[in-house]
């Protein structure tokens, strides 16, 4: 007799042999339609740790026939469906490319976030010419409908088996990434055969709409050193609408990819004479950062921080003391050595320089907490083909901040950092968000410092996150960094797409005696270890206005354009009145031009428009002799006559409210 217990409690018996589907089914029609896989606890099966294990399995999956398992299913509307949805589809195009091109080999096909990948080496270029030959083969095995088959061998075996193919990256990879593992698995579908740990979906023909989407380059496991392979992409759904909305999407994206904004509207520029993913902030884009800082430099006074600045070259022992070096040792740039032999490196964060602060003299409890921010510049060695833009670069200001405080003070500050952070993100008409907490994953060696205090920190941030409601929280195992656990904000843009923003990270590490040994004298007269927390509500001031480009498709707010009115004359004859109309606006702190041209209105009008300008100011002979100006707004159309003073007092108060 086999008893399943599902996620609600309930439980269900079954005398002979079932799968997961038929557990489905059992349940209801409609679930057994719906159905795409599971996850599956078998009683008694535990990991190292002797923690439940819990394995997602194909629907077609044989449970025992006898015992207790925990069975969770996975239906269309789970994204853990679409992932093997997506899954399955990578494994489809691969056959279609192997049906098409001759010799190919294969590599890794993995699913990313909105759809998958598939590595190849072959003699031949994937050109988009071809994507519609691969999308038609790809028909083919889905109207075949053969079934996904689970295969289980000796790797030793295995190895035979995909050298007698020619598979050499395959060869490779058993050899070295799955040296440890003396069984693996493949999946056959007809004549196609991978090594793949699945699962996959039972029937092919639950792929409702798919297309391949780009090819770029890439690297065997990512090593430049390796050879070269094209990565092609493609995407999936269970439904066509939902792929023609995805289609729209991207299209949309298109528009607004901030790489071309950016270069259209003259905000950055990023040249190889000046270095790769090294950021020239232009004119009109150094003004966007600059009300960017000050924004948040007078929020930071109001809540009590302190604001310092620190080099951004260091001595390599600094970050020996921290962890971070070597840790990052391939993020970071190589270290500059003296002919003295002393090492100085540029600085990858701004960690222990605020620690450095923290330890410039004697601290006692009445000190804390203590807050330290600083615009801070670090640099990071990204690879060249990981660069975009604002969004990866290799030199960026953190919008950077370390709280030091007592354990009592922890929970209290917490909360004040994701305070801030929402205020921050409601500022910029991000309404759509998601916390993601990311914890230890206590079966790796890669986290340091002592676990009663992850712990404990780990405990701190759940609470005070559940305690301020937020809209969706979600944890996640594994994510978390080396030395504490962290809170990360994920917005959702205009056009649907999510972005990782604001973090605040929880730190016993640094301030540990195995690190600085930071201490502060009690109320009992006793030396003690502050926490501190580090945090960031933009993340960079690079990355976060690439984004603000794109979800504002460079028609920033009134607060934030670096063009807020522009005056337009009809003629000439009206130059000195549109001049002095163009002072008053400067007078007042708005950022203002003149278009004196002897072009046609009409025409100026137009480049107003395509400039994105917030205000345009039409003025000629009646608004002359009025001392008015006739204003057409980018948001609203046309608002009519209006005093220069009017209208002045109004668009700061549209400045000073930060109307979105």
């Amino acid at each position: 007799m086999l008893k399943v217990i599902l996620p609600d409690g309930a439980a269900k018996e079954f005398e002979q042999s079932v799968t997961v589907l038929d557990v489905a089914r059992s349940i209801g029609t409609s679930l057994g339609k719906a159905t795409v896989a599971g996850i599956l606890s078998v009683d008694g099966e535990t990991d190292d740790q002797g923690n439940p294990l819990s394995r997602t399995v194909s629907a077609d999956t044989t449970l025992p026939e006898s015992g207790t398992v925990s069975l969770r299913l996975i239906t269309k509307k789970d994204q853990e469906a679409l992932d093997i949805l997506r899954h399955s589809t990578a494994h489809i195009m691969a056959r279609a490319v192997m049906r098409l091109f001759p010799n190919v080999q294969l590599a890794f096909g993995p699913t990313v976030e909105n759809g998958f990948y598939y590595d190849f080496l072959l003699d031949e270029s994937i050109t988009e010419e071809g994507f519609k030959a691969i999308e038609a083969e790809m028909a083919k095995i889905i109207k075949a409908d053969e079934p996904f088959e689970r295969i289980e061998m000796s790797r030793d075996k295995a190895i035979e088996l995909l050298a007698s193919m020619g598979q050499t990256l395959k060869v490779d990879h058993l050899k070295t990434g799955l040296a440890e593992n003396d069984v693996v698995s493949f999946y056959r579908q007809g004549e196609f055969l991978d090594l793949c740990r699945g699962p996959h979906i039972v029937s092919p023909k639950i792929i409702g709409a798919f297309k391949v989407m780009s090819v770029a380059g890439a690297y065997w496991k990512g090593d430049v050193n390796n050879v070269q392979l094209q990565r092609l992409y493609g995407t999936a759904f269970f439904d066509k609408k939902e792929l023609d909305a995805y289609i729209t999407r991207m299209e949309e994206a298109k528009k607004r990819d901030h790489r071309v904004l950016g270069k259209r509207h003259e905000l950055f520029m990023v040249d190889p004479a000046v270095g790769s993913g090294l950021v020239v902030w232009l004119p009109k884009g150094a003004i966007i950062r600059h009300e960017l800082e000050t924004f948040l430099y007078k929020e930071l006074i109001k809540r009590k921080y302190q604001p310092v600045y620190s080099p951004v070259i260091c001595r390599v022992e600094l970050f020996e003391t921290s962890g971070h070096y070597p840790y990052y040792a391939d993020s970071q740039f190589p270290p500059m050595v003296l002919d003295d032999g002393d090492r100085y490196l540029l600085r990858p964060m701004n960690c222990p320089l605020h620690v450095m602060v923290y330890n410039s003299r004697p601290r006692s409890y009445r000190d804390l907490p203590l807050r330290i921010a600083e615009f801070g510049n670090v640099h990071r060695f990204e690879q060249s083909g990981e660069l975009s833009g604002l969004t990866r670069v290799r030199g960026f200001t953190q919008d950077d901040a370390h709280i030091f405080c007592t354990e009592d003070q922890v929970e209290d500050e917490f909360r004040q950092c994701i305070d801030m952070t929402l205020m921050v993100l409601r500022t910029m008409g991000f309404e759509d968000y998601e916390v993601r907490l990311s914890f230890r994953d206590w079966k790796s060696d890669k986290y340091v410092g002592d676990p009663e205090n992850w712990k404990k920190a780990q405990a701190a941030l759940e609470k005070v996150c559940r305690s301020m409601n937020l809209p969706k929280l979600d944890i996640v195992e594994g994510e978390a960094a080396f030395y504490g656990p962290k809170a990360d904000f994920i917005v959702r843009d205009c056009i649907g797409r999510k972005w990782q923003l604001g973090t605040v990270q929880l730190d016993y590490n640094l301030p540990s005696p195995q690190r600085f040994n930071l201490e502060y004298v009690g109320a009992d007269n006793k030396p003690h270890q502050p926490v501190m927390i580090h945090r960031a509500p933009f993340g960079s001031f690079e990355r976060f206005t690439g984004i603000l480009t794109e979800h504002f498709a460079a028609a920033f707010p009134l607060w934030l354009a670096p063009e807020q009115v522009r005056v337009l004359t009809v003629s000439e004859k009206f130059n000195d009145y549109a001049q002095k109309v163009e002072q008053k606006f400067l007078d007042a702190g708005l950022r203002a031009s003149a278009d004196l041209r002897s072009e046609k209105i009409g025409a100026k009008v137009r480049e107003g428009r395509l400039d994105l300008v917030p205000y345009l100011c039409v003025v000629g002979a009646n608004e002359e002799e009025a001392g008015t100006v006739s204003v057409r707004s980018r948001r609203d159309g046309e608002l009519g006559t209006k005093p220069v003073d009017e209208l002045i007092a109004a668009l700061k108060r549209e400045i000073e409210e930060k109307r979105i």
